[in-house]
């Protein structure tokens, strides 16, 4: 089970595997957001090897002028700041 400690997301020992992890923090942090404007974002893959998660954002975020600053500012930061092994986020049309 992971626990957040100082806004920073901690796997206990034996945590979860890193996928696990993402939906977490997306379910938690990320969609409550995007939801609010209408969109939503969906889990493509993660590498867990590379640190590389691939989403796509859907609904009124697909083809929103602001779509790219809400993967860097908002998804990718959040997901980097709450999960270590997260190394880059990639959005995927």
């Amino acid at each position: 089970m992971e626990k957040f400690l100082s806004g920073i997301f901690r796997p206990e020992s034996g945590g979860a595997e890193v996928k696990e992890k993402v939906e977490e923090v997306l379910d938690s942090e990320v969609r409550p957001g995007l939801r609010m404007d209408g969109g939503d974002i969906k889990l493509v893959d993660v590498d867990e090897e590379k640190g590389v998660v691939k989403v796509q954002l859907v609904g009124h975020c697909l083809g929103c002028p602001m779509s790219q600053y809400t993967m860097l500012n908002f998804v990718e930061r959040t997901l980097k700041e709450r999960i270590p092994e997260v190394r880059e986020v990639v959005q995927v049309f």
